[in-house]
């Protein structure tokens, strides 16, 4: 069916080329809402009745006219038929939606994926400094960025993982002055112990392993303790280290990896922040007011102009992300994405404004934002606020361990990023169709264990490429294969959006198409051809099932049951 859908898109944009010739409509298939209208619909007709001064419905019966004369739709639809003001529905031959079944067994593992294109992209995420273990919001990152890198990998893109963290700022000075004031014998809440300090539990661990004089390896970067309590700076480089660790194990229990580390303070030692200031000044761009540095920002669309260079001589905080992406384009990264909280959406307009004042041909929207709201979790009916490792918040290994890393990544997907989010615990818990990521997990178990049963009685998986297609007419069947061809393009489209929570909704689809069908027919039963040709179809759907989570990083379980999420995994 994926070919036949890109005959009849060059089909329809001929027709529409004959009807109205530089018109300039693009051709576009929807889905309808309901399938009693059609398999695909069109409503090229109505954006044509305004430049052609014609009713749209006039308009449609010349584009089915037109269209008829197309071999494409002699090969491929069965009926056409107008609806409303002047839609075009398109009833498709029962040859084009089977022909998706072959399609996917042949694509396989790869089915969905678009050739390697040759570009670079660089996406940052998660880039949380390590002053503490990463919480319900970073959690909500990492799974966003891990996806929306999968997505881009899929649509032949080069992509560069990138975690970006300062490890010498204010954060940092009060993590060590924690850990140092842990080592000296205080707590939270006696005397001597710093206003400012951070409180969790783990603080005491940093002090215990430096006071052991341990070697910590993070990812990028490994320290051995002296134990001396006095050596401030020692315990901040060991704390870094450390906490990084500790990241790098809650990233790794979420399935998330990186590329490359990069530190905030490498933007000061190689002159990077001063360089990008000198750019900045000598394009014309600043001004010195009230003895600060200005930003010329409102030039670039920003609502005022923002301070650079404060007049104590320290430079604000978006200088150095300003320097940061200065940096990623000097690598080569023409297109950069961020996937970062909310609270930087004030963030993005400067830092865009200085990139782009800088004089480098640096486009404009570089880079590109996916801000997402933060996380509310609850338990046993109420939100949980508290972890009595980080002191103040739930963190990610919190959720990995209350549920799992696959219903974790799933269910941080389930919505749109600048929507807020409710992480319902119990729910991740549920064994029933309630629980999202167990209603698609359980239908790829479910189609091994028929395909199982299949080849248990005889039947051999290496002759499906030959099964009898046309011999799927069920209209369960036609449903499912439907949704199994909108996989491709469905990820482009996700892909373009930067909108990995499309995928979810996808899979949704896919498994209650499945779970009907599972429902209505049965598979196993004694014509064989008929068998084979169903079996095939249950393959295809695994397959796309299969690669669809493979995008969102979630596993494909081959056996589950009602009181266990995932027994064994593909």
């Amino acid at each position: 069916m994926i070919q036949a859908k890109q005959d009849l898109l060059a089909a329809l944009g001929a027709a529409i080329a004959e009807v109205s010739p530089g018109a300039g409509v693009a051709a576009a298939f929807e889905s309808p809402k309901q399938a009693a209208h059609g398999d695909l619909a069109c409503t090229a007709a109505l954006q044509l009745a305004r430049p052609l001064k014609k009713n749209p419905r006039e308009v449609a019966t010349a584009l089915i006219e037109a269209l008829n004369r197309q071999p494409a739709v002699q090969r491929w639809v069965a009926s056409m038929d107008i609806a409303g003001p002047g839609f075009v529905n398109i009833r498709l031959r029962d040859s084009a939606r089977q022909a998706v079944v072959a399609e996917v067994m042949r694509g396989g593992d790869s089915f969905g994926r678009a050739p390697a294109n040759g570009r670079p992209v660089i996406v940052e995420f998660v880039s949380a400094n390590p002053t503490g273990p990463l919480h319900a919001g970073h959690t909500r990152q990492a799974c966003l960025g891990d996806a929306i890198c999968n997505l881009l990998d899929w649509q032949g893109w080069n992509v560069t993982r990138e975690f970006y963290y300062n490890d010498a700022g204010v954060q940092i000075a009060t993590l060590a002055a924690s850990v140092q004031a842990r080592l000296k014998g205080s707590k939270p809440g006696e005397p001597g112990w710093p206003e400012t300090a951070y409180n969790g539990d783990y603080i005491a661990d940093v002090a215990a392993d430096f006071a052991a004089k341990k070697t910590v390896h993070a990812d990028d970067r490994e320290f051995t303790a002296s134990g001396d309590p006095n050596d401030l700076e020692g315990i901040r480089q060991f704390a870094v280290a450390y906490l990084r660790h500790e990241q790098d194990l809650d990233l790794k229990a979420l399935g998330v990896h990186f590329d490359r580390y990069y530190l905030e303070s490498s933007l000061y030692q190689d002159g990077r922040v001063e360089d990008a200031v000198r750019r900045l000044v000598a394009a014309g761009k600043t001004y010195e007011e009230g003895g600060a540095l200005w930003l010329r920002s409102t030039d670039y669309g920003d609502d005022k102009d923002r301070v650079m260079r404060k007049s104590d001589g320290n430079y604000t905080y978006f200088v150095p992300d300003v320097a940061y992406h200065l940096a990623k384009f000097e690598r080569g990264f023409a297109k950069a994405i961020n996937i970062q909280g909310g609270d930087h959406h004030g963030t993005t307009a400067r830092v865009r404004a200085g990139v782009q004042a800088a004089g480098m041909g640096v486009p404009a929207g570089y880079p590109d934002y996916v801000l997402h709201k933060m996380v509310t979790v609850m338990k046993g009916g109420e939100e949980v606020k508290i972890s009595k490792r980080a002191g103040s918040y739930v963190t990610l290994r919190d959720l990995v361990d209350w549920t799992g890393r696959d219903a974790v990544r799933f269910f941080m997907l389930t919505r749109k990023a600048d929507t807020e989010f409710v992480f319902d615990v119990d729910l991740a818990l549920k064994a029933n169709d309630e629980n999202p990521v167990f209603y698609v997990q359980y239908a790829h178990a479910r189609i091994c264990s028929v395909i199982q049963q299949y080849v248990d009685k005889g039947g051999e998986m290496g002759a499906l490429a030959g099964a009898d297609l046309a011999l799927l007419t069920a209209p369960s069947e036609a449903a499912l294969m439907l949704k199994l061809a909108e996989f491709p393009a469905m990820l482009a489209g996700a892909a373009a959006d930067l909108a990995p929570h499309d995928v979810a909704f996808y899979l949704r689809d896919v498994a209650g198409a499945f779970h009907s069908y599972y429902a209505h027919e049965r598979f196993l039963v004694d014509d064989a051809e008929l068998a084979r040709a169903r079996i095939a179809l249950l393959s295809a759907t695994r397959q796309v099932l299969r690669n669809a989570l493979a995008v969102l990083g979630v596993s494909a379980p081959q056996r589950m049951d009602r009181e266990q999420p995932a027994l064994e995994t593909a």
